[in-house]
């Protein structure tokens, strides 16, 4: 297969180019956007000087809090395509999906089911809900190379009578793929059964996310490609009992009603959700968010395709792995057989490679095999990818024990 041509490296609108504007480590190869995020230094500097508004002024700056967390809020959810009166800030999306199971009642007997593809954290929340009624979980099996009418299917063949809540990512972590949530939710309250979507990483990357997703319940991530600072979430609902949502901090704001309740939690640093705006608009100003996901989803083909032929003469299957429904940022390579087997080696094998040659990654692990899940932004250039070929590969080889060509291979 013949190398794609790899995007010229995108400039901002001053005529530099897109990475100086993340403060990033220039020693440090940065392919994991999709785990922590990147602040742009705009924002950054932009949430600094909120901060340093609130210290300078701390009883001016907390009795109004929840005024300008309302307008950061009013500005931010039409970026996901919901309203104001539907979405709060939470701190992250494991914290939306708490703020769901808390309001939750079930009876002993009850089922939620979850996919094998979901997000750890979310599951393990799952988890808690039932054992607190004496429910049970059950995980549907979706085959990484499953069509959409396929996933929709498994989940009718599973779904039965006890069944009370599904969970089910928009954007799944770990093999990064697109799910037909509005299709199963639709599904699911035909029979009613009550959707919960996690679309941790889809704010950015899908228009419109919540608008797309369906269900009775939403969330996403903010920090991630919308590189607004870490802790910054949406939780967007417009169900009839949404009014039993409480935010996980009881403050002054309590006896007021969803969404309003959640705009008050006492002195956190509420700065994330306030600089939100800036990062979504510092996006849509410099290159368009449309023209944004197509650029990403360019250099994630190209980058994918230059470790996959880099990997090609070492094992009998391709490495690349095309998905039936990608998304425009991340792409999985097929690691060498016995490496990342598990989610704890695939997550010793990032902290290995970061530690020993200075590149930042994601690998993950689906049914006992390991994959690169690389993830670019705008900042990701073509030597990014050339440096992980450079560094990583010798090292993946290694750990896998194959003698590649390169002489210069440690362990």
């Amino acid at each position: 297969m013949p190398a794609l041509p790899f995007p010229a490296p995108l400039t901002l609108n001053s005529g530099l180019r897109a990475r100086d504007a993340w403060p990033l480590d220039p020693e440090v190869i940065h392919l994991n956007h999709g785990s922590f995020g990147a602040v742009p230094t705009a924002v950054v500097a932009h949430q600094d000087a909120l901060r340093r508004r609130a210290d300078l002024s701390p009883v001016e700056w907390f009795p109004r809090i929840a005024e300008r967390v309302q307008e950061a809020r009013e500005r931010t959810a039409p970026f996901v395509g919901a309203r104001a009166e539907d979405s709060v800030f939470v701190p992250n999306a494991s914290a939306a999906a708490t703020v769901v199971y808390n309001a939750l009642r079930l009876e002993a007997g009850d089922e939620i089911l979850v996919t094998d593809q979901g997000y750890g954290a979310i599951t393990m929340g799952a988890e808690r809900l039932a054992r607190r009624f004496g429910a049970s979980v059950r995980t549907v099996a979706l085959p990484l190379l499953a069509s959409d009418d396929e996933v929709v299917q498994l989940f009718a063949d599973t779904l039965t009578g006890r069944t009370r809540l599904i969970v089910v990512d928009q954007i799944t972590s770990p093999t990064a793929r697109l799910l037909p949530t509005r299709r199963i939710a639709e599904l699911a309250a035909a029979q009613g059964v009550r959707t919960l979507v996690d679309g941790a990483h889809a704010p950015g990357l899908i228009a419109d996310a919540a608008a797309q997703a369906g269900g009775d319940w939403w969330f996403g991530n903010l920090h991630k490609w919308p590189c607004a600072p870490r802790g910054s979430a949406l939780l967007v609902t417009s169900a009839p009992d949404r009014d039993e949502l409480w935010p996980l901090i009881d403050s002054w704001a309590a006896r007021e009603p969803y969404p309003v309740r959640f705009d008050t939690q006492g002195t956190i640093d509420a700065t994330t959700y306030l600089a939100t705006p800036t990062a979504i608009d510092f996006v849509e100003n410099e290159f368009g968010w449309a023209s944004a996901r197509l650029a990403i989803s360019e250099i994630a083909d190209a980058g994918a395709e230059m470790i996959a032929e880099a990997l090609r003469p070492y094992g009998d299957e391709d490495p690349l792995t095309p998905l039936p429904s990608p998304v425009p940022s991340m792409r999985l390579v097929r690691l060498p057989l016995g490496l990342g087997a598990t989610r704890e080696e695939a997550d010793a094998l990032r902290m290995d490679l970061l530690d020993a040659v200075g590149v930042e990654t994601a690998f993950t692990s689906f049914r006992g095999i390991g994959y690169f899940r690389l993830s670019a932004h705008l900042y990701t250039e073509e030597s990014d990818f050339a440096a992980f070929v450079e560094r990583c590969v010798p090292q993946i080889l290694s750990r896998a024990g194959i003698r590649s060509a390169n002489s210069l291979i440690v362990s």
